[in-house]
């Protein structure tokens, strides 16, 4: 559900973003599409990208024609590959290169009333940046190793010496072999039992 969410997002960003960047020109500004305006001075300063818009506004004398760089050049309206009349006319820039409009009414486009705008790509959105990784936590150093207290000698600075342990003390003290063999099998059977349990624990 998230990730479809997130999916919606980015597409209604990439939609929007286009539309927020662009700009619309008016051609010739508070004149508009006339005659006695030099549009190659009005273009210049400008940059045009894919998405925005040229507006002609212009009189019943006038039109707008799209022609190619040979057409623009001898102002030969007969190619156009576009025509646009009624006074208001707006075209969105679809593609990268440069667009040669002309007046086709007779001299006027000899007068200068011919316009040609190089489009640029339209602006990339800025790249979101990847979520950092959250910082590893730093590991606690290692508790150095206590040595036991030396036992401190007596204060008279004698050493006593413990009686070596009599026969009878000895015999006294070590466990019988039989008592050792059934403790080594209390202790087989507490270490199996543990491990059985850590395994149970691991597994679930």
């Amino acid at each position: 559900m998230g990730s479809t969410a997130a999916s919606v997002l980015i597409i209604l960003l990439l939609t929007v973003v286009p539309a927020v960047f662009a700009v619309t020109y008016q051609v010739g500004d508070v004149a508009g599409w006339t005659s006695g305006i030099d549009y190659t001075t009005w273009v210049t300063g400008k940059t045009f990208r894919v998405g925005d818009t040229l507006e002609f506004k212009y009189g019943p004398s006038h039109s707008v024609s799209v022609v190619n760089k040979a057409s623009f050049d001898t102002c030969d309206s007969s190619r156009a590959t576009q025509s646009f009349s009624g006074g208001n006319t707006k075209i969105n820039l679809t593609t990268v290169g440069t667009i040669h409009f002309i007046c086709p009414t007779p001299g006027h486009c000899l007068g200068g009333m011919k316009l040609a705008v190089p489009v640029l790509a339209a602006t990339p959105s800025p790249a979101t940046p990847s979520p950092k990784s959250p910082p590893l936590a730093p590991r606690s150093p290692r508790k150095p190793k206590t040595q036991p207290p030396s036992a401190s000698p007596p204060a008279n600075g004698s050493t006593s010496e413990s009686p070596a342990p009599s026969p009878s003390s000895l015999s006294s003290t070590t466990p019988s072999p039989s008592n050792a063999a059934f403790k080594g099998v209390m202790v087989s059977y507490g270490m199996m039992g543990l491990t059985m349990l850590l395994m149970f624990v691991a597994i679930s």
